[in-house]
Parts: structure tokens; C-alpha cells; sequence
């Protein structure tokens, strides 16, 4: 009769990580083409890719970082490749991988927690990653940077099985994970900062210069299609990197706003991913009580969090009392120093940027407040039973709160959708002839719909300068405009698209969907 029961114990685990795993897909995948994200950006990277697979337009570049003026990887775009294709030019394709890769990381906080310290540990932090809405938001959208949380937490899974169980294949594959992250943003440098410190603190990466060309050798081949085209032009794009960091006005240590800075992201990390707080506009505007008690709660959670940590790190006999399941303190205790230099390191980086730190850029250590976190709810857990209490409620109230905030309970913007079908509009509007095309926006670009356009081989006639094109062949008879400003003007707009057109006059003008489309001819005396 025991035997039965140890099966069914043992099982049990195993089951919540299946339910875990559920809902996350169920978070992630739910109605996923009606609340993607679907802008100019967007619009690039599948225009990109089509042309990839139709065209055979291979590229070494991905796109352009949003700051500093040098270029990412192409990986993300490799990526994008096979469900692109598979999903037949349909943009929802590449954010299903998104997707797909969240689910994945959602397993891997798991993994990572229950090697590192227990299972429980790791369906704590797995069960909290799963549900969190800002994680939920950045799963269901085609973007590079949206993958980084992956590629990061398996490259330092991988960097402490090589410390524990000494397999050279953990670092191979740690490096090839680096490649990849290096490609996809440049944050992932604050990472490798961070490993790199890691390898020269363990002795076990001193004692064996094989370790390090096992790691080198798995970088090279990660970050090769970038390395392809840097080898190509000079490293051209590598200079522009190391001028932004070392030289460029960005970066660089102020000491009145290195440790505000270092406090706003520490508080951000669990504000944002455990409590959904608001951003600090928002928060700004609310009411006083409102304020008071989210900043309460987001310092409560991430000092707690924090001193739990530092309690395991110095205190190693603590470990054995609050894991006594735990057979091996060493590992658990490289695991923990690990963690604090997961953390500390971009901490110390983010502390001498300059610019504004946006959410997705703490992808890189996206799994760390989940992973903290769990430890000090089953830290709590083993306290007593004053502990015990504290701990389902918090951990509890943090699972129902978060689920309350996922993204689609509110109505979708359906970006796709009224995208194409703006672009089938645009397309009714030239009655079969060569057409121009321009888009009139406060910020957005105009590849999404352009995509789409070109998708259907109905592309509009790029108009070129008076260098390229002197005999003016490039305008047409007939410019459509979609403009997504509510107070638009198109005569007269200084929009290359709409100047290099040339003087014109309004021939229709249509309300479609959230946005005017005009078509202007050119201006006739006589008309």
C-alpha cells in the first residue's frame, strides 16, 4: 500500500508543472492574432523575412537598436524563417514562436530552480513567471528582444553545470546561447560582464584553458552570422558598440544618478514582474493611499527577497534547515552566488546608463525576482507555522493578483487585422494602376502595411530623388495616403513620399477602420 503512495506523492509535482505549463500556453497562445502587436516594426522583420524565403534575399544584419546607431544580429530573423513559412505569410507565425519560446522559459524557471535549490523552489518561481502579466504581454508579440529571457537563463543553467559536474558540452553550448543573445539585444553585454566575472572568481574555469575554448568556440558559432558580416566590413558595426559604450555620451558613471538608477530597476524588477505595478507615470497620477500601498508592497517583496538571498549566501548552514532534502550544500551555494551575480552585475551596468531603461530591457535577467522570490516564500514556508500562513497568503494573493491582470481581458486592437485590411483598401483605391504610397504618423513606419502590399505582389512605386531618377519615372499618376494622425493635412506635408510626389490636389478621401485614407493626383490648372 506505501509503494502506491510514493508513486502518487512523487507524482504530484509532475502534475502542477503540467497545470503551470497550461495555463501559460493558455496566457500566451489565447486569441494571439487578435492582441499582437502589429506596427512598422513588426512590418520590417516579416518584410525582411518574406523576402528572405520568396526572394532569396539573405541577409547578415538584423535590425537596427534603438540606440546608438549600430545594428543587431540576424538571428532573430533566422528564427522567424520557419513560421513565417509555416504559417503562410501570416504575421501571427513568428509571434506563435514568441510564444512558444515563453512556454518554454516558463519550464526552464522550473528546471533551473528545482537543480538549483528544490522543486519546490522551482514550481514556486515557475507558477509566478507563468502568470505574470508584463512577462504575458512581451510572450505575445513578434520582437527580438521578447526571446532574450530564454537564451539568458539557459546560458547560466549551463555555466553552473559546468561548475558542478564539470562537462565540458555545458559550456560549448552556453557560449552558442551567448552568440545567440549577443544577436538579438545589446544588453545581453551586461550579461556576459557578468559571466565573465563568474568564470575569473570559480577556480575550476582557471585550471583548465580548454573550458575557455569550449565557450569560445560555442560563441563563435552562436554569434556567426553576425561574425560573418563584421568579418566582411571591418567590424564596422563592432567599433560602433565599443564608441557607445566607452566614448559615447550614453554611458558613463554619474554619481548622482548611479544608485537612483540602481534602486529604480532593482524596485522595477519585482514591481513590474510580481506586483504589475504601474509605470512611474501612471503610478505618479494616483491617488496617494493607491501609491503608498503599491511602493509598500514592491519594497516588502524585493528587500525580502533580498535578504533572503544574502541570508543563504553567508549562513550556509541555513541551507540545510530550511532544505533539509538538500544533499549537497556546494552546489546549492554556487547556485546562490550565481544568482547575486546575475543580479548585482546588470544592476551595476544599468546603473551607468544613462538613457531610459525601458522593461524589456531586463529580459537578461527576467528569471531572477521569480527565482529570489520563491526562495523567500519557502524560506517562510519552513518558519514555523506563523511562516506557513504568511507564505500561501503571499504567495496566493500574488497568483490571483497577477491572473486578474492578464493583457486580453480587455476588448484586442486587432492590429493585424485592421492593417491588412487597410492595405486591402489602399489597394481598392488605385483601380489596378502603378500607385505611390506614404503613410502620415506621429511615429509609426509604414513596413506593416507596405508588407502586406508587397505580400499580394501589389507593391506601390518607391519615388526616387532627382539624382537617381532625373526623368522623374518613379511618380505616378496617383499617391495614396493612409494617415493615422487625427488632424491631417496631406497637401503640402513635408513626407518625402508626399513632397517628392509633387503639387497636388485631393481626389477622395475614406474613413477605414481608425484611419483616413486620401488619394491625391497631380495638381491640373484647368481642374
Amino acid at each position: 500500500m506505501v509503494k502506491p503512495i510514493n508513486r502518487i506523492v512523487k507524482f504530484i509535482p509532475w502534475a502542477l508543472l503540467l497545470i503551470i505549463l497550461g495555463i501559460g500556453a493558455y496566457l500566451r497562445l489565447h486569441d494571439i492574432s487578435l492582441y499582437m502587436t502589429f506596427l512598422g516594426d513588426e512590418g520590417r522583420d516579416v518584410l525582411v523575412v518574406k523576402r528572405m524565403i520568396v526572394d532569396g534575399k539573405w541577409t547578415l544584419l538584423g535590425p537596427t537598436a534603438s540606440v546608438g546607431g549600430f545594428f543587431m544580429g540576424p538571428i532573430y530573423y533566422y528564427f522567424m524563417v520557419p513560421f513565417l513559412w509555416l504559417f503562410q505569410f501570416d504575421p501571427v507565425g513568428p509571434a506563435i514562436m514568441v510564444a512558444l519560446f515563453g512556454i518554454a522559459t516558463i519550464y526552464l524557471v522550473f528546471f533551473v530552480g528545482w537543480k538549483w535549490f528544490s522543486k519546490s523552489v522551482g514550481l514556486i518561481a515557475a507558477s509566478l513567471y507563468a502568470v505574470s502579466p508584463l512577462i504575458i504581454a512581451y510572450s505575445r508579440s513578434s520582437w527580438n528582444p521578447n526571446i532574450v529571457p530564454f537564451f539568458s537563463l539557459l546560458s547560466m543553467y549551463l555555466l553552473w553545470k559546468y561548475k558542478e559536474e564539470q562537462k565540458m558540452w555545458s559550456l560549448f553550448f552556453a557560449g552558442i546561447c551567448i552568440g545567440i543573445g549577443l544577436q538579438l539585444h545589446y544588453t545581453f553585454l551586461f550579461l556576459c560582464l557578468g559571466i565573465g566575472i563568474w568564470m575569473i572568481l570559480e577556480r575550476n574555469y582557471r585550471k583548465h584553458i580548454k573550458a575557455y575554448i569550449m565557450l569560445f568556440l560555442g560563441f563563435l558559432i552562436g554569434f556567426s552570422p553576425f561574425l560573418a558580416f563584421e568579418v566582411r566590413h571591418a567590424f564596422s558595426n563592432s567599433r560602433n558598440i565599443l564608441s557607445f559604450i566607452f566614448t559615447g555620451k550614453d554611458t558613463g558613471l554619474v554619481f548622482g544618478e548611479f544608485w537612483p538608477h540602481i534602486k529604480d530597476v532593482y524596485g522595477r524588477l519585482f514591481g513590474r514582474l510580481l506586483l504589475r505595478i504601474p509605470e512611474s507615470g501612471t503610478l505618479g497620477n494616483l491617488p496617494k493611499v493607491e501609491k503608498t500601498l503599491w511602493t509598500l508592497a514592491q519594497l516588502i517583496l524585493s528587500v525580502t527577497s533580498g535578504i533572503a538571498v544574502g541570508i543563504f549566501a553567508l549562513k550556509k548552514n541555513i541551507i540545510t534547515k530550511v532544505f533539509p532534502e538538500n544533499k549537497n550544500v556546494n552546489r546549492f551555494s554556487d547556485a546562490i552566488k550565481l544568482l547575486i551575480i546575475w543580479l548585482v552585475v546588470p544592476l551595476f551596468c544599468f546603473g551607468i546608463y544613462r538613457k531610459n531603461i525601458y522593461d524589456y530591457y531586463f529580459g537578461i535577467f527576467y528569471a531572477v525576482p521569480f527565482l529570489m522570490t520563491a526562495l523567500a516564500i519557502y524560506a517562510l514556508w519552513s518558519w514555523k507555522i506563523i511562516g506557513k500562513i504568511i507564505a500561501v497568503v503571499v504567495f496566493i494573493s500574488l497568483l490571483i493578483f497577477n491572473w486578474e491582470g492578464r493583457p486580453f481581458k480587455f476588448e484586442p486592437n486587432n492590429q493585424r487585422g485592421q492593417v491588412k485590411l487597410i492595405a486591402e483598401e489602399v489597394l481598392s483605391k488605385t483601380d489596378g494602376k502603378p500607385y505611390n504610397f506614404a503613410l502620415i504618423s506621429g511615429g509609426n513606419s509604414d513596413h506593416a502595411y507596405r508588407y502586406f502590399l508587397e505580400l499580394w505582389g501589389k507593391s506601390p512605386v518607391t519615388i526616387e530623388n532627382f539624382q537617381i531618377d532625373p526623368e522623374r519615372t518613379s511618380v505616378t499618376d496617383q499617391l495614396i495616403i493612409v494617415c493615422e494622425d487625427i488632424f491631417c493635412q496631406p497637401l503640402g506635408d513635408s513626407l518625402w513620399e508626399v513632397a517628392g510626389f509633387g503639387r497636388a490636389e485631393i481626389e477622395g478621401v475614406w474613413d477605414v477602420s481608425v484611419v483616413k485614407i486620401f488619394k491625391l493626383r497631380h495638381y491640373k490648372e484647368n481642374s
